[in-house]
């Protein structure tokens, strides 16, 4: 007669003929055992269909399995994306994974902060706009931050944004126009993104050529975008051409030019930055700062498994970008 009873480690170590320390130590994977009895234990396993008990298997660990992701939307392209691949690598290392969006919300992004360390998760990759967060201060979670400056211990993962500038400024500059102008967020806000605006203005000074930069908020709705983005256009009636923050912004702004009767690239240029692999389907015209987003995907999980660990690592990591052509940024 067959029994339905689910077979229990007891089990597995009576047919491997060890003890039943011994099979949980196979079975997490801890202290020195020979070849022969891991052999004897997995075999029984097999032999028998044992199914190890995961919740039991994570309270032996005193691990979840479990990383949390909060980032300011998904419905962004970059963060969509980057989302995606974070996921994917996570998965590849046996981690299921949360996801907040903050929203640029400061007491969201608390409160998905404090939830997720009440679950307690064995680690948290973030990409939000928020600064001043206690919790991120005096949690002891292993954290990576992408893109983002959290605080002194936290590591960041970032594309080169100050060659990134440099790339785009240049394009512009050499074909040809001298009125450029450049979008980025406050300067109040700690991120390395503000490296392009570095970038923007050394390149335009070292040309003989004077910068202009129109500061938007990211935490602004789609219609007061394009609200302020009409302003830039009676702002700066005779630029020739915008270095844009981002690719979403770009698409508002290329829209808004339309609308005004301006011709791109006849008689407007412009280069975006992110280079998503979806603006680059969608939008194949647009000239932009490609971010090697699933490198820093890996490069971020990579990080964050290294401090789940213990092991040291690293501050910064920059990785480099390059520059999609498209038709918007050269004549």
């Amino acid at each position: 007669m067959v029994s339905n009873m689910k077979p229990k480690l007891e089990d597995v170590a009576k047919l491997a003929g060890v003890s039943k320390t011994t099979a949980s130590r196979v079975l997490n994977n801890r202290g020195y055992l020979s070849e022969k009895t891991l052999k004897k234990v997995h075999d029984a396993m097999e032999t028998l269909n044992y199914q190890p008990n995961a919740a039991a298997r994570q309270l032996f660990k005193q691990e979840t399995g479990l990383i949390g992701l909060i980032f300011p939307t998904v419905s962004n392209p970059f963060f969509g994306e980057l989302v995606n691949y974070l996921e994917y690598e996570l998965y590849q290392r046996d981690f299921k994974v949360i996801i907040g969006n903050s929203l640029q919300d400061t007491d969201k992004e608390t409160d998905y902060l404090n939830q997720l360390l009440a679950g307690q998760v064995d680690g948290l990759i973030v990409g939000t706009h928020n600064q001043g967060i206690a919790e991120y201060k005096y949690s002891h979670l292993p954290i990576v931050a992408i893109d983002r400056i959290m605080n002194s211990d936290i590591p960041i993962v970032e594309s080169d944004n100050y060659h990134g500038g440099v790339l785009a400024t240049e394009r512009l500059i050499n074909a040809g126009v001298k009125h450029i102008v450049h979008t980025n967020g406050p300067s109040s806000l700690e991120t390395p993104a503000h490296r392009r605006r570095v970038a923007y203005e050394t390149i335009m000074k070292n040309n003989g050529l004077e910068p202009h930069t129109f500061t938007i908020d990211f935490k602004l709705s789609f219609a007061e975008k394009k609200r302020r983005y009409q302003q830039l256009f009676d702002s700066y009636p005779d630029m020739e051409a915008l270095f844009v923050s981002n690719d979403v912004d770009a698409s508002i702004i290329m829209a808004i030019a339309k609308e005004r009767g301006r011709k791109i690239p006849e008689d407007l240029l412009i280069v975006g930055y992110d280079g998503t692999e979806l603006m680059r389907n969608v939008m194949p015209q647009l000239t932009t700062v490609v971010q090697p987003i699933e490198e820093m995907a890996k490069i971020a999980v990579d990080i964050l498994l290294k401090r789940i660990a213990g092991d040291k690592t690293e501050s910064e990591y920059i990785l480099p970008v390059t520059l999609w052509e498209g038709t918007t940024g050269h004549r």
